[in-house]
């Protein structure tokens, strides 16, 4: 899991994560089992997540008299996902932080020229003032999340400002989106030993999106 990168942060690999990982990595694993478990993982990345952003000090009195040093937000948050399979991760965001304010993108790859294209983006007005999860489920070779940070940067947001979640991480795309944009942080529960000849990762999960949302029975994602 070493990635050499002080803003890239995995889950600690427990054995109950490698458990439900292995339930989830499993091609013959049911659509309810897929679907039960990455909500499981999902919220502990989110979970995680939260914990980059910025905190304030702040007291609380608890019911027996007492001053209590806590913590609270000190940022305006927004979530982004990348349709469709971001909107997985965003679900189970809002049963954590139920008023968060949403943006949306959406990038697809040209199947002759292998480029991301922007397709459809929609964010706040006050975008830039906020801090962003982006959401997206598969970090591969990169070029869509790198896609998906530009429009965010264009949009005002100060990259150091963005949270960029994901499921699973090939260390070619961790690269990639750290050449060009080292102040994003990665929040990712695994990340993977390599790409192969067909930028797939090994050893994989297959294609989240429709493995969550029970469009296909593919086992396999770029």
């Amino acid at each position: 899991m070493a990635t050499g990168h002080h803003n890239v942060h995995p889950l600690p690999q427990t054995n109950q994560l490698r458990a439900m990982h292995t339930i989830i990595r499993d091609r013959g694993a049911s659509r309810a089992d897929f679907v039960f478990y990455s909500r499981r993982i999902i919220r502990l990345l989110l979970e995680s997540a939260l914990d980059q952003l910025p905190f304030d000090k702040h007291e609380a009195t608890t019911p027996v008299g007492e001053t209590y040093d806590g913590l609270k937000f000190a940022a305006k948050l927004c979530a982004v996902p990348v349709i469709r399979a971001g909107d997985s991760m965003l679900d189970e965001l809002r049963t954590v932080v139920p008023d968060v304010r949403v943006g949306k993108i959406l990038i697809q790859r040209d199947k002759t020229t292998k480029l991301p294209h922007l397709f459809y983006k929609n964010l706040p007005d006050d975008i830039a003032d906020r801090h962003i999860l982006l959401l997206e489920p598969m970090l591969a070779t990169g070029g869509s999340a790198n896609a998906a940070i530009e429009v965010l940067l264009e949009a005002g947001v100060r990259e150091e400002n963005i949270v960029f979640v994901n499921f699973i991480a090939a260390p070619e795309g961790i690269e990639a989106v750290h050449r060009v944009h080292p102040a994003v942080k990665i929040v990712t529960s695994s990340v993977e030993q390599r790409l192969n000849e067909n930028a797939f990762m090994i050893p994989g999960i297959g294609d989240f999106g429709d493995r969550y949302f029970g469009t296909t029975d593919s086992a396999v994602v770029r």
